[in-house]
């Protein structure tokens, strides 16, 4: 089995020929578009749900659909369109959401990405064959059915990609699902003669992890240095009312709480707490 799990990661690895330059082109439109969206790009990345929206629509299309093609083989052909209506209508629910995702993501993830979304249009593009077949109200709907058949095909293999997108590269993962929680004081390699200037982030190391530390009037803030969405470094970030700014993709944390206030990270930042102790500066992790 684990050949075959190899097998089919290398199938993607070698799209990358067209899917990279294709996924760098789709990129820079949709970002144009989603990046202009306002608040209504976290509301379609989830940060309101604190879990990326598209996981949570991608069940919808996926379940009509199996139930849309048992019925075809069941000859229940009126349950059968709608079921697979309400699954088309969910795809392209699905695509929109996942397109606010799909710009910003980058390398690896983005190129496989790419092989996803498209694999998952040719599927749509199959589904929307088989409904003009069947609005032609035929007493043979073999090619319906047929079409059905491929597009639920295209539409596991899209499927199976997306899958490996997420739980094999970690993209739209939480970044900080495995890191300690323990609440100890341990030091931090920050050397006390040095003032931290005020509003600057500096990176500092904290065991075998990195805090990115931000001084604000007589007030220390510290919060994980990889950030929550792609782990881009927060220590590189700028401070915007309140927040830290990741250099990378823009989303804002809370230097107080750690929360996100502003996607495309949908989940919070590890906060901790600072103080100079007898031996020099040391944090903890802030319980959740």
């Amino acid at each position: 089995m684990a050949s075959i799990a190899r097998l089919l990661a290398r199938l993607i690895e070698v799209q990358a020929p067209w899917a990279k330059p294709l996924g760098e082109f789709n990129k820079r439109w949709i970002g144009w578009i989603t990046h202009r969206l306002g608040p209504l790009t976290d509301l379609l990345h989830g940060r309101w749900l604190g879990h990326p929206l598209h996981a949570a629509t991608t069940d919808v299309p996926v379940g009509a659909l199996t139930v849309s093609l048992v019925l075809d083989v069941l000859d229940q052909r009126p349950a059968a369109d709608i079921a697979l209506i309400i699954g088309v209508l969910f795809m392209l629910l699905s695509a929109v959401i996942g397109a606010v995702d799909y710009a910003d993501t980058d390398g690896t993830a983005l190129m496989q990405a790419t092989v996803h979304s498209t694999v998952m249009v040719l599927s749509l593009a199959v589904y929307l064959v088989s409904l003009a077949i069947r609005a032609g109200q035929p007493d043979d709907r073999s090619a319906a059915v047929v079409s059905a058949f491929i597009g639920y095909g295209l539409l596991t293999v899209g499927a199976y990609i997306g899958g490996h997108v997420v739980y094999a590269l970690g993209n739209m993962t939480w970044r900080h699902a495995f890191l300690s929680r323990g609440s100890k004081w341990q030091p931090i390699e920050l050397d006390p003669a040095i003032e931290l200037a005020d509003g600057a982030p500096a990176r500092v190391r904290f065991g075998s992890e990195l805090l990115v530390v931000v001084r604000i009037g007589e007030t220390i803030h510290a919060l994980h240095e990889k950030c929550a969405h792609a782990g881009g470094p927060l220590s590189k970030g700028t401070i915007v009312d309140g927040c830290i700014q990741c250099p990378w993709h823009g989303s804002r944390f809370e230097l107080a709480t750690g929360h996100v206030r502003r996607g495309p990270s949908v989940y919070d930042q590890p906060r901790y707490e600072v103080r100079l102790g007898e031996k020099g500066w040391e944090a903890r992790r802030f319980p959740s």
